[in-house]
């Protein structure tokens, strides 16, 4: 692991992406942020789009932005880097997370994305392919590895507890982080030097 300087820590988003009751989203999330937060080079900030509260609605372009939207923002754009949590509904993302993604522009922009998908037997692979288009036209980078857990609801360990050790998980989330810091670190210093074209 890359030694880090006081301040020189990249900041990570890892956005719930389910709003739905009774959903485990926020099991996974948990999860995945948790082994985040043993890397001393990262800052992680979990955001649950079902307290974010963003409106179902658009706005028009010459219309005032609405306060969740505002105070979600700052979070959003002081991130380094994203991982989005994503269950697969009928082979796809849930209509909240397509919501969120299409409420903000700019804070997407030259940033990386990492896919933590889970589901039926596919673990989520036909969401997590989907969302690296719509990320990909947003000007962000879709890394090529993620987290996919096919059948989620197996992986409860005796006691309880979820999920059960996998010598397996652990290196699939070590290979994430280590591809989007990589890759945040990498897109944080050319945004220092050079303006994005878009």
């Amino acid at each position: 692991m890359p030694m880090t300087r006081d301040g020189d820590r990249l900041r990570v988003a890892v956005i719930v992406g389910s709003t739905r009751n009774g959903r485990f989203g926020p099991t996974v999330a948990a999860w995945f942020a948790g082994r985040a937060r043993r890397r001393a080079d990262l800052e992680i900030d979990v955001i649950d789009l079902a307290d974010a509260a963003l409106p179902q609605t658009l706005t028009d372009q010459d219309e005032a932005l609405p306060a969740p939207v505002v105070a979600l923002a700052p979070r959003l754009a002081g991130a380094d880097a994203f991982v989005v949590v994503t269950p697969e509904y009928n082979r796809s993302f849930p209509a909240p997370l397509k919501n969120a993604i299409d409420w903000f522009h700019e804070e997407w922009r030259a940033k990386p994305v990492a896919v933590v998908s889970y589901g039926n037997d596919s673990g989520g692979l036909f969401a997590a392919a989907q969302l690296r288009e719509v990320f990909a036209e947003l000007h962000a980078v879709a890394i090529r590895d993620g987290v996919t857990l096919p059948r989620y609801w197996e992986r409860f360990a005796p006691d309880g507890s979820w999920p059960r050790a996998n010598a397996e998980c652990d290196a699939t989330v070590k290979t994430t982080l280590d591809q989007l810091t990589w890759w945040a670190r990498a897109l944080r210093e050319a945004r220092a030097s050079y303006p994005y074209a878009v």
